[in-house]
């Protein structure tokens, strides 16, 4: 990631806060909600605008690496194969076909 999923807060100045995740919990280290957090959401979207293939590749890279923690951290109660998905690609905004490919 280039920039990686950033934003100002209250008494920070000029600090950019990072929205990453905190392995092997996955939860934000700046706002401690699930990441990707709508912050990292709209950093993430951002920084790929250009490239949501390349977004869409690393995103799958990421729950493959959050499905084997959290599911270290708890085997009798893994994670939810569709919530991961909902959680790490769902919000990815989709290619549009071209029409003419039609």
């Amino acid at each position: 990631m280039n920039a990686g999923p950033w934003t100002g807060g209250p008494g920070r100045g000029d600090q950019p806060r990072p929205h990453l995740p905190l392995r092997p919990i996955w939860l934000c280290r700046s706002c401690a909600l699930p990441w990707p957090c709508a912050a990292a959401r709209l950093a993430l979207a951002a920084e790929y605008a250009h490239d949501r293939v390349a977004l869409s590749v690393y995103l799958c890279a990421v729950l493959h690496d959050a499905a084997g923690d959290l599911y270290r951290l708890n085997p009798h109660d893994s994670p939810d194969p569709a919530a991961l998905f909902r959680r790490f690609l769902a919000w990815v905004p989709r290619l549009r076909a071209d029409p003419d490919d039609r």
